[in-house]
């Protein structure tokens, strides 16, 4: 039998279901992790990270008191300074999620004291 001019192949649908299932793969190993465990994001949770393997594309949890404490994402000049520089984004919600990049991923608590105090990280995600 003749196929016509919009009938797609074996081997194109073959494909087009390789393509797809690689896009739903690549979300289904995204990981999410609470920043600090079942403590969240406090004083003294700069050392969290350690023996963590993240991905680019894992998703932090950043569960805090709202009224006390914040998260920034900063550069590595603001989190060694402890600083946010302008332009920074600012997490208030108490509840945030971050989405991790590639390479170096740096958050910091941006209320007086408190960065200094431990209360943040650095994690690299490959």
């Amino acid at each position: 039998m003749a196929r016509g001019r919009d009938s797609a192949s074996p081997a194109t649908l073959t494909v087009a279901a390789l393509v797809c299932l690689m896009a739903i793969t690549h979300h289904v190993h995204a990981a999410t992790y609470t920043v600090g465990g079942s403590g969240g994001w406090t004083f003294n949770v700069d050392s969290w990270p350690k023996g963590k393997r993240f991905k680019a594309g894992d998703t932090l949890v950043f569960n805090y008191d709202a009224t006390a404490h914040n998260v920034v994402a900063v550069n590595r000049g603001g989190y060694s300074s402890c600083s946010a520089p302008a332009g920074a984004k600012v997490y208030k919600s108490g509840k945030d999620q971050i989405q991790l990049v590639k390479g170096q991923n740096y958050f910091i608590c941006s209320v007086s004291g408190h960065c200094q105090s431990g209360m943040k990280i650095a994690i690299n995600a490959a």
